[in-house]
């Protein structure tokens, strides 16, 4: 079955830190660029970041450049997102996407929520 599955979404303190992981399936994983795309709540869809495959390319949107990490390991068919110095603004259903610029496929999403 093709598909993505998000995990180790969670509650966390502002200045704290998480990972995120999406465990891909069906595919050929390694051959796919890879998105993170997160939904605060009550907001639309916001790019996140990206990870270009058969490089160490990565895109991060500014608003959390320096702070998240995008990263893969291919043996295990697993995408990862580094979360460090969480910020309320961070809390957001995070998504983990096939493709950089024609997405298509989509995780259900993992809920990251900062707050003290």
């Amino acid at each position: 079955q093709v598909q993505l599955v998000e995990s180790g979404g969670g509650l966390v303190q502002p200045g704290g830190s998480l990972r995120v992981s999406c465990a891909a399936s069906g595919f050929t994983f390694s051959t796919y660029d890879m998105t993170w795309v997160r939904q605060a709540p009550g907001k639309g869809l916001e790019w996140v970041s990206s990870l270009r495959t058969g490089s160490d390319f990565t895109y991060y949107s500014d608003s959390v450049k320096g702070r998240f990490t995008i990263s893969r390991d291919n043996a295990k068919n697993t995408l990862y997102l580094q979360m460090n110095s969480l910020k309320p603004d961070d809390t957001a259903l995070y998504y983990c996407v096939r493709g950089r610029w024609a997405m298509d496929l989509w995780g259900k999403g993992t809920l990251v929520t900062v707050s003290s």
